[in-house]
């Protein structure tokens, strides 16, 4: 979105220069320029299929597609009366007054709401996850400043869970919060069966409006939990650290947790094909509790059910892209494959030429730098960079963090990230 060429910005204008109406709409958005008059929106028709699509098929492409997890979010600190620059090619972003400003090479601006921002007017993630206009504003912030090649929807694995009548919140400080936690048979029959158009209409809506928005320039990317882990979430109450009571679970009473494995498997899959039918062109299961399974547990209690899932959307969604990402998964690499994923997203604990050599040559790799490397010098940051994408190798790579970007990461430095990235070729 861009208002009318602003020339400079002074010290101390006594005008925001933008505003920005909402996204809800299958409409024209309009910006309001403080200079006057109402431009719209004006989109170019669509490019050619988004390189991270080539790139996972196994296309010849010139350099690896990179984003990173957790892109949009809590990392992203613009504050009052702060002014920065952000060299970026040939744009920049500045923060001026409160607004988070995108200045392209045609001296046309874009405001961008911070993440910050968003979040002292709006305190719950729910609302921020849950609403259209907040999801595709918070979605776009990267996808503003860095032009990553992948755009992910903002959200969280734990957003069916109110629909499959099980009522949880995710809080400040402390995280996702179960209130009735599932322990009993009983309670596994009142889950149910997940219906995302009635229950989570804004994530269908949200994403048809950022395919619109990104207009084929990256990926627009849908996420989901996988079974094992969204069954560790209800039955624990929330995070964990010993995950005692859903092994309980498995190992005393194991019919109770296959009832509830099978309930979310069901549900994702359907998830899945929601998010595809409204505009996802990839989409990520999350298994991020399953390595705390061992090898055989895992053969039970995760591998079926995700193979299931992969096995119900391919029969539908075909060319859709599926992505495993399971954290710590070094002893079960192999195992991943045979869900049948498109892609294995490795944290950094695996060497990324280790990872190639057990991974096969059928299945693309993501990932796979310390998210800690983006509080090294850029000279740091760059030897990684350069380091992964030569071992990975050319082709049916996605360049991208070993986990999600952590809170306090320079943004300096991820702007350099992808800057680098970007002008990587094979």
């Amino acid at each position: 979105m861009s208002c009318a060429s602003i020339p400079a910005i002074s010290a101390s204008p006594s005008k925001s220069l933008v505003s920005v109406t909402s996204h809800s709409t299958s409409k024209s958005r309009f910006a309001r320029c403080a200079i006057g008059g109402t431009v719209a929106d004006s989109k170019a028709v669509s490019v050619a299929e988004p390189l991270l699509l080539k790139a996972v098929r196994g296309d010849d492409v010139d350099r690896p597609p990179v984003w990173l997890m957790r892109q949009a979010g809590r990392y992203m600190k613009a504050g009052p009366e702060e002014f920065v620059s952000l060299p970026l090619n040939e744009a920049r972003v500045v923060v001026w007054k409160w607004k988070l400003l995108f200045r392209k090479a045609d001296g046309t601006y874009c405001d961008i709401l911070s993440y910050q921002m968003i979040c002292e007017k709006h305190p719950s993630f729910r609302e921020r996850s849950e609403n259209v206009d907040l999801v595709v504003e918070i979605s776009l912030q990267p996808w503003k400043v860095f032009k990553p090649d992948g755009v992910i929807l903002f959200s969280d694995i734990l957003t069916p869970l109110s629909g499959m009548n099980i009522p949880f919140d995710i809080v400040k400080g402390k995280g996702p919060v179960i209130f009735d936690p599932l322990r009993t048979d009983a309670d596994v029959d009142k889950v149910r069966e997940f219906d995302p158009k009635e229950s989570v209409p804004y994530v269908g809506e949200a994403l048809t409006i950022l395919r619109k928005e990104v207009n084929n320039e990256a990926a627009v990317l849908g996420f989901v939990g996988a079974p094992f882990t969204l069954a560790s979430y209800v039955v624990e109450g929330g995070s964990s650290k010993h995950f005692s009571k859903i092994k309980r679970l498995a190992f005393s009473q194991p019919k109770v947790l296959h009832a509830l494995l099978q309930k979310f498997t069901t549900s994702m899959a359907k998830y899945i094909q929601y998010q595809a039918d409204n505009g996802a062109q990839a989409v990520q299961i999350f298994d991020s509790w399953a390595t705390e399974l061992s090898p055989v547990d895992f053969e039970e209690f995760s591998l079926p059910y995700l193979k299931q899932i992969v096995d119900t959307v391919k029969q539908t969604h075909p060319d859709l892209p599926l992505i495993l990402y399971a954290s710590g998964s070094g002893g079960l690499l192999e195992r991943l494959t045979l869900t049948g994923v498109d892609v294995v997203s490795l944290d950094w604990t695996v060497d990324m030429a280790e990872g190639r050599r057990r991974l096969g040559s059928n299945v693309a790799v993501q990932g796979n730098i310390d998210p800690g490397v983006l509080f090294g010098s850029k000279e740091f940051i760059t030897s990684r960079i350069n380091d992964t994408v030569r071992k990975a190798g050319r082709g049916k790579h996605i360049l991208n963090l070993g986990h999600g970007i952590v809170v306090g990461t320079p943004e300096e430095n991820v702007a350099h990230f992808f800057e680098v990235a970007k002008g990587i070729r094979y």
